[in-house]
């Protein structure tokens, strides 16, 4: 197996780590409702996405 020849200081290793953090998700408004969803998913108030409808949304009255 492989074994290192030296050991990696904490700096070293937290340097090589400062790239790996948490994003914010990209939300926009929907085209058809105006309501806010995640990009290039469909909108879960009215169902559409790229201006035409993905998924029949239901109204219970």
């Amino acid at each position: 197996m492989a074994h290192p020849k030296s050991k990696i200081s904490k700096t070293r290793r937290d340097k090589r780590r400062t790239h790996y953090k948490a994003t914010e998700p990209a939300i926009t408004s929907c085209s058809n409702c105006s309501s806010y969803k995640l990009m290039h998913r469909v909108c879960p108030e009215c169902g559409y996405y790229r201006g035409q409808v993905a998924i029949e949304k239901t109204t219970t009255v």
